[in-house]
């Protein structure tokens, strides 16, 4: 069984160095109808991408996951059509209304927006023929086994980066609050913006808080547990990340990945070729986090909110142990450098940061002199001098072994590369034989072992001749430039692009009724869903002229929780309040409604009558 490390790629320079980081895929979003859309690119670039993708074996799936409208519907078809003729392995979709569409044969993944987390969600987009689906975060281990028991579509699970906090494809808080859409590809994040909990009588119960951030998901630890529960693409979260980001995270799960691939002895392989160097440890703490939490693979969890910020906090580094005029020291020894930046909470439990000016042995030298209190913790959430590290720090080659052969007395040069492709050239030119066996071997191995310039790097180099020649470095140079360009065209034309033919189907959808959550915005998913048993269907929320009243999210994170006073905690506080409770923000409250037999929490946005 293969297991893909999937990657996130902003452009076409974060993609390379998340092949180069060891991605076994990589996803990016198209110029258009993409759910990050200030992270859409060029058809040109992703064009490059997927050709140096390729030679390492590594797939490309391009994001086309909102929804359109129906004047949009010839431009989705035509991106579709794009796709598939640069070369993509699957396109990540949300909109039902492609599979209305004329599709060419390229594998279609369920979009996370698509709310796969109901089985009997996954088990219809199985049936209509989805070749993945990409799991909703908030699911846990045993939930996970359970869909892996009773369908057998590939699971892909987000392992890693920022979180949403509502059920994906399901909220609303940004149309409703800016009148930018997440489902559009233009979610403002009002989950990462401070917010206040009243209760009926106008009591503030918090004020101020950051009470709808979480934390970012870090599984590097799980890895194993996943790979048994049935996830056979691990899917690192960041379109919007940077280089340096991605390449860290991505050398970090590729090191724990490949333990787990070597300790299986053969069960599991890598799902790209090559191998890897890096010249940097990779450190998940030293690039963007706001704190780590493994949300809900293990069942609920107390922490995982970042509450006093939506910002990076970074490295934790240690304590403020001494103060000086325009200085500070720590309580441990550091590698703090010259034009770090530095951040902790401030008295109010505000995060406030700060560049270094320099570091003069255990003294830190802050930009205007700002220093922090005695006793604060001190986080580093810049580190130039690593980023940079990591960019200049990621190798990876694919091996090749040469063998040098008489056959009918003629010299072959013979190249195979690991995934087997083969190529070969003959030696025309006369060469005289050499004196010294063994030093001719020697120079012919380290010329044919300069690959450098090439994806390729040596393995072996034998030899089954009975006379050795001797070659001048000229020819050997030419020889393996020559035979190196032939087995890249040998891989490249014997990659092996998955296909699927698509046909339409009449399987009976679950539900005979659909509200704005299933996001229908066009006629084709309208007709879609009608082909497939839907007898009543509601407009999409980006449609809808009047959403005062409707719910704007749901999600597994629970205020009564975090407050204490969930009835299935075991020591929890009594109700100091008075139900219902809202979300301030701006002046603006937003109604909350537990649903505490399914364990959610409900968002709503202001009804009529408020």
């Amino acid at each position: 069984m293969k297991l893909e490390l999937l990657a996130p790629a902003k452009n076409l320079e974060v993609g390379r160095l998340a092949v180069l980081a060891g991605a076994d895929a990589v996803y990016i979003g198209s110029p258009a109808f993409s759910a990050r859309a200030d992270a859409g690119n060029s058809w040109e670039d992703i064009e490059i991408l997927i050709k140096f993708a390729h030679q390492y074996y590594v797939k490309v799936y391009i994001a086309l996951n909102t929804i359109f409208f129906d004047n949009e519907a010839s431009a989705m078809q035509k991106a579709i059509n794009k796709a598939w003729e640069i070369g993509a392995d699957a396109l990540i979709i949300q909109d039902m209304g492609i599979l209305e569409m004329d599709l060419p044969p390229i594998p279609l993944f369920a979009s996370t927006q698509t709310h796969n987390y109901d089985l009997k969600q996954i088990k219809f987009l199985e049936e209509i023929g989805f070749s993945r689906v990409i799991l909703a975060r908030e699911l846990s281990l045993d939930q996970i086994k359970k869909i892996k028991k009773t369908t057998k579509i590939d699971l892909e699970f987000f392992v890693h980066g920022a979180l949403c906090v509502s059920f994906s494809g399901h909220c609303y808080f940004s149309q409703a609050m800016t009148g930018r859409s997440a489902n559009r590809g233009h979610c403002l994040q009002p989950c990462r913006w401070p917010f206040s909990i009243i209760d009926s009588t106008g009591k503030e119960l918090v004020h101020d808080k950051y009470l709808l951030s979480l934390k970012d998901f870090n599984l590097s630890k799980e890895l194993p547990l996943l790979v048994e529960a049935g996830i056979t693409s691990f899917k690192v979260e960041g379109r919007l990340k940077d280089g340096p980001y991605v390449a860290n995270v991505v050398a970090k799960y590729r090191q724990e990945l490949d333990k787990i691939i070597l300790a299986s002895e053969g069960k599991y392989q890598r799902a790209s070729s090559g191998k890897n160097e890096f010249s940097f440890v990779p450190a998940l703490d030293k690039t963007f986090n706001r704190g780590y939490t493994n949300y809900f693979i293990n069942g609920r969890q107390p922490d995982i909110l970042s509450l006093d910020s939506q910002k990076s906090k970074g490295e934790k580094i240690g304590r403020v142990d001494k103060l000086g005029y325009n200085y500070f020291s720590l309580d441990k020894k550091n590698d703090l450098k010259n034009a770090d930046g530095v951040c902790w909470l401030d008295a109010s439990g505000k995060l406030f940061g700060v560049n270094i000016n320099f570091v003069k042995e255990e003294k830190v030298y802050t930009h205007n002199n700002i220093l922090p209190p005695r006793g604060a913790i001190i986080y580093r959430n810049s580190n130039p001098s690593f980023e940079k590290e990591i960019e200049r720090g990621v190798a990876r080659s694919v091996v090749v072994n040469f063998f040098i052969k008489e056959k009918n007395k003629q010299l072959i040069i013979e190249a195979i590369d690991e995934d087997d492709n083969k190529v070969a050239i003959k030696i025309s030119e006369k060469l005289d034989k050499a004196d010294n066996h063994e030093l001719a071997e020697k120079k012919w191995g380290e010329q044919l072992g300069k690959l450098g310039e090439t994806i390729f790097s040596v393995g072996e180099v034998s030899f089954a001749w009975k006379q050795a020649f001797f070659a001048p470095l000229s020819l050997l140079n030419e020889w393996r430039r020559e035979i190196s360009s032939l087995l890249l065209i040998e891989r490249l034309k014997n990659y092996s692009r998955p296909e699927v033919q698509h046909e339409k189907t009449t399987n009976k959808y679950p539900e005979k009724k659909l509200d704005y959550s299933f996001n229908i915005a066009n006629q084709l998913a309208e007709d879609f869903y009608k082909h497939h048993g839907v007898e009543n269907i509601e407009e999409a929320f980006e449609k809808s002229k009047d959403t005062r009243g409707k719910k704007l999210m749901t999600t597994k994170h629970c205020l009564k929780y975090y407050l204490g006073v969930c009835p299935q905690l075991k020591n929890f506080k009594p109700l100091d309040f008075k139900e219902p409770l809202f979300l301030v923000n701006n002046g603006k409250k937003y109604p909350l409604k537990f649903n505490c037999a399914d364990c959610e929490m409900e968002i709503f946005n202001a009804s009529k009558e408020e």
